[in-house]
């Protein structure tokens, strides 16, 4: 009988365990669920700041002449439009349209690249990139997976901005040049110091939320967390686990790989399909994904609320109308922000227009449902 693997651990690991944090298998890594409440973390994030260890993510750079063709040939966005420091959320797909991961690429300089890959995706990732590579015959790219050497952590929030600004208080000084992290625009990527030290600072996000993305070699991210800490204090900030995260991403309709997205699964069959650039040329999946987006799809991803009291949903119930199944859900919570059972689900296409009535079979029991626009949450102005 094969042993099982132990589970991976982060530079940060020890820092949740003093915090008290529940630590759960995530991915092949045990990283923190909660700290306290996960009603009160995800309201942290919507009112004022969190920080999230998000180390377990991947990082693999792709360098060289070829690297702009090479990166728009296997993802769906179109990365010629990035100038240096500049970022775009894209799909990984295989030959049928399929997803095998979806991802942030960042241009980093003239001919290098970023790629933030999911944590539970860098083998497969990895493996498929290098046989794409090979297939093109080296195509003068040179790619590297940086994982193990890097870390990474997310400050989320309204009060995000005025932190960085104080954590890092110096200029940009490589890629998007700004004077300081609060003048970055959505989807940029600066160079900042701290200390003597340079650490990656992206602004993106996953939580509906403005914040920012730091990423630095593992002997920082324990510095940088404890004095993001001691400085976000009078911001609100606390650390957040993954439980909030998948509800404040849940609430925005954010797709997470294994539940919205899989290699079964198109982007356009997601409802992602405004990350495929159908213009710039052949990619791998076109031919489906243009099918997809001329045609329509069979099946689309529902937002939808419950409407009823009922249990929460939860990944992988069966949805109902007509007297018949029809689907199952992805994703399934209850949103802290509105205190209520929502969720996704993939259906087929004339199930999933807003106000169709569904149900949703919780505990052997349907329970009446509708499909809502996205996202189900909406911040108010």
């Amino acid at each position: 009988m094969q042993a099982e693997m132990p589970l991976k651990r982060t530079a940060l690991f020890e820092i949740h365990q003093r915090a008290g944090a529940r630590l759960v298998d995530f991915g092949c890594w045990e990283m923190p669920v909660q700290y306290d409440s996960i009603v009160e973390e995800h309201l942290n994030v919507r009112r004022s700041v969190g920080i999230f260890d998000i180390s377990h993510m991947g990082e693999v750079t792709v360098n060289g002449p070829g690297a702009k063709d090479f990166l728009n040939r296997v993802l769906t966005n179109d990365i010629s439009k990035l100038f240096p420091g500049q970022g775009q959320y894209t799909i990984m797909c295989n030959e049928q349209g399929g997803a095998i991961d979806d991802l942030y690429a960042y241009r980093t300089a003239a001919q290098d690249y970023l790629l933030v890959i999911n944590a539970s995706r860098i083998d497969d990732d990895m493996a498929w990139l290098e046989s794409q590579l090979e297939s093109a015959g080296g195509a003068d790219v040179t790619m590297k997976n940086e994982s193990d050497t890097l870390s990474a952590v997310a400050i989320q929030g309204p009060n995000s901005p005025p932190l960085l600004d104080l954590l890092f208080p110096g200029p940009s000084i490589v890629e998007t040049f700004a004077d300081r992290p609060s003048d970055l625009q959505k989807n940029d990527l600066g160079t900042f110091l701290f200390g003597s030290s340079e650490i990656r600072v992206s602004r993106t996000g996953y939580t509906g939320e403005d914040g920012f993305e730091l990423i630095a070699p593992n002997e920082l991210i324990v510095p940088l967390w404890e004095k993001a800490l001691a400085m976000g204090a009078d911001f609100g900030l606390k650390p957040i686990g993954l439980g909030a995260r998948d509800t404040l991403r849940t609430e925005m309709c954010y797709p997470l790989y294994g539940h919205e997205l899989n290699t079964d699964t198109t982007p356009i069959e997601a409802g992602i399909g405004f990350f495929v650039a159908l213009d710039k040329g052949n990619f791998n999946g076109r031919d489906t994904l243009a099918s997809q987006k001329a045609d329509g799809p069979g099946r689309k991803l529902a937002a939808f609320k419950m409407t009823g009291k009922s249990a929460p949903p939860r990944p992988h119930y069966a949805v109902h109308a007509d007297g018949k199944k029809i689907g199952e859900t992805t994703s399934g919570t209850v949103s802290p922000s509105m205190n209520v059972g929502i969720g996704l689900a993939h259906v087929p296409a004339e199930y999933a227009k807003v106000e169709q009535e569904i149900e949703i079979e919780i505990r052997n029991r349907r329970y009446p449902a509708v499909v809502v626009r996205k996202p189900i949450y909406k911040k108010l102005a």
